[in-house]
């Protein structure tokens, strides 16, 4: 296999730019002037985001602020699987915001099955939660670079480890 070029087709966030942008989110919340006397807690787990606080509506806005800080720290939005807002006790309401990390089994089929199909000269190749692409030619490992960046996925697509 010398000779041989390729990357891999993960799908990541960086954790230390979320974390970054929920302080930003709860610093805002402080400042703000409709968020006075409200309750806001936005607890980080490791594959989730749990938000409680007073109503829908605060809830929405919380999202809105969470979208434009992850926005302005470079993280896409696919990352944020946002879940149904459930009452919590003490007139409170729970969101539960999963984080999206690796590609599911059946994206990762789907993009070898379509790399397969369109680009006989290079081979991917399932690992775990990311798919290995390997050819002979850099100029195709580009072509199909470019081809996944065309897809609109459920969660966005890196490429590393480009050799």
């Amino acid at each position: 296999m010398a000779g041989d070029v390729s990357f891999d087709v993960v799908s990541e966030f960086d954790e230390q730019e979320l974390r970054n942008a929920l302080d930003q989110v709860r610093r805002e919340v402080q400042q703000r002037f409709d968020f006075k006397g409200a309750t806001v807690d936005l607890t980080q787990g490791k594959e989730d985001i749990t938000l409680v606080t007073d109503d829908e509506f605060r809830a929405k806005a919380i999202r809105d602020l969470i979208e434009s800080k992850a926005i302005k720290r470079n993280l896409s939005l696919k990352i944020f699987d946002w879940g149904r807002i459930e009452p919590a006790g003490g007139n409170k309401v729970r969101q539960v915001i999963t984080l999206r990390r690796g590609l599911a089994e059946d994206l990762a089929k789907k993009i070898s099955r379509l790399i397969r199909d369109e680009f006989p000269k290079v081979k991917p190749q399932i690992q775990g939660d990311a798919v290995r692409v390997s050819g002979k030619s850099k100029d195709d490992l580009q072509r199909v670079i470019t081809r996944l960046r065309e897809l609109d996925e459920t969660v966005p697509l890196q490429f590393q480890n480009y050799r």
